[in-house]
This record gives C-alpha cells, sequence and structure tokens, in this order.
C-alpha cells in the first residue's frame, strides 16, 4: 500500500470536514448556501490558478479541450452540489452524521464503480466481505445518529 497516498487521502479527508464547517459559517455571513458555495469555489479557482502559475502548468489549447468527453465536464457540477449539500446539512445533522451518511453513500458508489470498472477505476469484484464493509459502515451511521 502507499502510504503517503493514504497519509495525504486522510488529511484531504480531515480538511473535507473542516471546509463544511467554514463554508457553513461563511453561508451564515452571506446568508446563503449557494452563495457561500460559489465564493468557495471562486476562492478555491484562484488558490489553483495561483498554483498552476507557480508550477507553470501548460495550459492545453482548444483542440484538446474539444476532445474532453462532455460528461468529464460534470466534475465542477458534481463538487458544487458536494459543497453546497455539506453546508445546508452542517447545522441540521452535524459533523459526525453528516459524513458518517456521506462516507456510506461513498462506499456504495466505490462498491459499484469498482465492481463495473467504471469511470477509469480498476476493476475489484463484490464480495461478500465488501459488503459486510458497507453493512458495519451503515450500522455505524445509525450508532453516530442515535446513540
Amino acid at each position: 500500500m502507499n502510504l503517503f497516498v493514504m497519509g495525504l487521502v486522510f488529511v484531504a479527508g480531515f480538511f473535507a470536514t473542516m471546509q463544511a464547517g467554514v463554508n457553513y459559517i461563511l453561508s451564515e455571513y452571506l446568508r446563503s448556501d449557494l452563495l457561500a458555495a460559489l465564493v468557495s469555489f471562486v476562492v478555491g479557482s484562484i488558490g489553483l490558478f495561483i498554483f498552476i502559475v507557480i508550477y507553470g502548468l501548460e495550459i492545453p489549447g482548444i483542440s484538446s479541450l474539444i476532445r474532453v468527453p462532455w460528461w468529464a465536464w460534470l466534475g465542477g457540477l458534481l463538487g458544487a452540489f458536494l459543497v453546497t449539500v455539506t453546508i445546508y446539512a452542517v447545522p441540521k445533522l452535524g459533523a459526525t452524521t453528516m459524513f458518517a451518511v456521506f462516507i456510506g453513500g461513498q462506499m456504495i458508489a466505490s462498491v459499484i464503480f469498482d465492481h463495473f470498472g467504471i469511470l477509469g477505476y480498476p476493476e475489484h469484484p463484490v464480495s461478500w466481505i465488501r459488503m459486510l464493509g458497507i453493512a458495519l459502515v451503515f450500522s455505524g451511521v445509525v450508532l453516530i445518529k442515535y446513540y
């Protein structure tokens, strides 16, 4: 296993929880979940642009962009939906329940995408152990929410 990559993903997960709280506070000041999500994406885009300039990455030309499948452009919309939903859900569910349910959804999608090798994921067939893992995640959601 690549411990560096796993560590990076762990930190990203930690920051995702932090981001949801920060964006919720922003939404309180802006009085809108959607405006907070927009500001979050604008600030993030500026940050990414700065990194692109610092690293000297080449911007692809129009001919390269035209070859991208239409559905590959949906990542930004999916991200906007994700950020907006977490802003909305934070005060209603709290961080622990929100992310437990979130992770449950990720687990279901992950098993499906892995089983069929969708979106470039390597194929990993569904097994009873994986299904048990998902059942344990959902059991954890119930325990976190109600106890």
